[in-house]
């Protein structure tokens, strides 16, 4: 018997602002096209979920130390190209708002509402010493098994 497989898999291992985008514009977009979409976090990809404010966890020095280098949420996030300390990123959202384009946040709100499946790597999560309570709500927690299961479904795998 030879199954459908249409399911569309990003793994999602940078935090660069463009990269993201189109990470989540890709997800968006399969998912209205009726496609089950899953979006695996993964390394620095787990930026993107973190919450802005600061969660009081217990963590160790070393764990501290990387929470603060890396950044907290869409907003801490910069282009990879063009960013020249942060100039290029101001000024290619305030292009996006002129210019009518989906932010990031709005992509994230509607992915949720899309159903499409958000998980975190939990072994990335131990390693880089990010906490369940810090991340965003609705997404779910995994390892590379549970991605791999996912992505045998999906005709489209993508690392972006």
């Amino acid at each position: 018997m030879n199954e459908k497989k249409d399911g569309k898999t990003f793994i999602v291992f940078s935090s660069d602002l463009d990269k993201v985008l189109a990470a989540f514009n890709l997800a968006v977009g399969s998912a209205s096209m009726g496609f089950p979409v899953t979006m695996y976090f993964t390394f620095w990809g787990l930026s993107v979920l973190r919450k802005e404010n600061h969660q009081p966890v217990k963590k160790s020095i070393i764990d501290h130390c990387i929470g603060f280098m890396l950044p907290k949420g869409e907003s801490g996030l910069v282009f990879s190209k063009m960013n020249y300390f942060g100039m290029g990123t101001w000024m290619m959202k305030i292009l996006m708002r002129k210019r009518n384009l989906t932010m990031l946040p709005e992509l994230m709100k509607v992915a949720k509402e899309m159903n499409v499946n958000i998980i975190a790597c939990d072994m990335a999560m131990k390693m880089m010493g990010i906490k369940k309570e810090e991340l965003i709500d609705g997404i779910t927690f995994g390892g590379v098994a549970a991605y791999l299961k996912i992505s045998q479904e999906a005709d489209l795998n993508l690392f972006i």
